[in-house]
């Protein structure tokens, strides 16, 4: 499967989630940001790409739907709802994302 996760900067969280999940269980894994100022950011050809895209929090969500309505309306969409208070690879954020990610990929 093909998972794209969603942040706002594409620094800490979704980077996290991308380093942490890619090749698990052979699924192939990217993240990007909604801002402008993100490290990558978001596509249409990402979105197309995913078969499962996850964002961190709703406002992610609403905003690709905002943008690229018509390449999610066939796409499995999760929001996390973990908050932009961790950084990059932080423990206790890879324990969240362990504990919420797990039934998308098993």
């Amino acid at each position: 499967m093909n998972i794209l996760f969603v942040c706002s900067q594409n620094k800490r969280r979704s980077l996290t989630a991308e380093k942490l999940f890619d090749g698990v269980n052979g699924h192939h894994v990217r993240s990007a940001g909604t801002e402008n100022n993100a490290r990558i950011k978001v596509t249409p050809g990402m979105i197309g790409w995913a078969d499962l895209v996850i964002c961190f929090e709703k406002k992610h969500l609403s905003r690709l739907k905002e943008k690229y309505a018509d390449e999610l309306r066939e796409k499995k969409t999760a929001v996390l709802n973990i908050p932009d208070e961790y950084g990059y690879m932080d423990e206790e954020l890879q324990e969240i994302l362990q504990g919420y990610v797990e039934e998308y990929l098993y």
